[in-house]
């Protein structure tokens, strides 16, 4: 085997978010592990309800084979003076919203050199706690680069920080996070890759629902509990109301901001 290289920023931060959910008694409650490579290169297509689901999934991983995933954040993470350059020396991948293509020429070129390359093909996280329409880029990537894609669900990690809700501290302790990872599928280079990309809504839903219903406990009347399974979390069409304005207003103040 390949002696992997040092990285000591990525090992800190990985020591870092051990410790983290290590003070918060985090209760992984993993499943389908024998599903992540222990080498070669692959997209990780990963559902997206909270903010932490990046680094909960890079301990998962870690605790399972070592391995590093880099992510596709958004270029304004990236101009963060601390976590800029937290990210730079994790490798992860700066997005351009406006200017997508070395983006996206980067992430293939990763996978082509055997990383694991993190993705939220939702594009965000999505505050009915639901799949929402996913992204065509992992399909694409994965196709591009010959590598599979690996669907993994995280359910439980949105009750430590996600959209719209702010926790009280004593709800951060104890929290179970399930993990599901299902089985990798290969992508032709001809795939139809919109129709690939609904089959991958499919299975993350399926893979949601899975968890969800063996979550070890009860989330009716529950912020964190969507909707139709009796929490108080908005509907997938209430919370895709509420990000189109959230969206409207961002904007348009990015346009009053703008020089005249």
């Amino acid at each position: 085997m390949t002696k992997r290289r040092s990285e000591p920023v990525y090992t800190l931060a990985i020591g870092a978010g051990r410790a983290l959910f290590g003070l918060l008694r985090v209760k992984p409650l993993p499943r389908g592990l024998q599903n992540l490579p222990a080498t070669g290169g692959a997209v990780l297509a990963i559902t997206h309800f909270g903010y932490l689901d990046f680094a909960l999934t890079e301990w998962m991983v870690w605790h399972r084979n070592r391995r590093r995933i880099r992510f596709m954040a958004k270029k304004g993470a990236f101009d963060q003076p601390v976590v800029g350059t937290l990210l730079r020396g994790m490798g992860h991948i700066s997005v351009d919203m406006d200017h997508g293509a070395d983006a996206y020429s980067q992430a293939v070129a990763a996978l082509r050199s055997g990383e694991l390359l993190g993705v939220f093909p939702e594009g965000g996280v999505n505050a009915s706690f639901t799949v929402r329409e996913l992204k065509t880029g992992a399909i694409r990537m994965a196709a591009e680069a010959g590598v599979p894609v690996i669907p993994i669900a995280v359910w439980g990690g949105h009750r430590l920080m996600t959209k719209n809700h702010k926790p009280a501290f004593t709800e951060l302790f104890g929290v179970p996070v399930a993990f599901s990872v299902g089985t990798p599928f290969t992508v032709a280079a001809d795939a139809d890759t919109h129709q690939l990309t609904e089959e991958l809504h499919t299975t993350l839903q399926r893979l949601v629902d899975e968890l969800q219903k063996n979550y070890p406990e009860d989330g009716t009347a529950q912020w964190w509990q969507p909707a139709h399974l009796g929490g108080t979390a908005p509907t997938p069409e209430r919370a895709a109301l509420a990000e189109a304005e959230r969206r409207r207003r961002r904007a348009e103040a990015k346009a009053a901001a703008a020089p005249k």
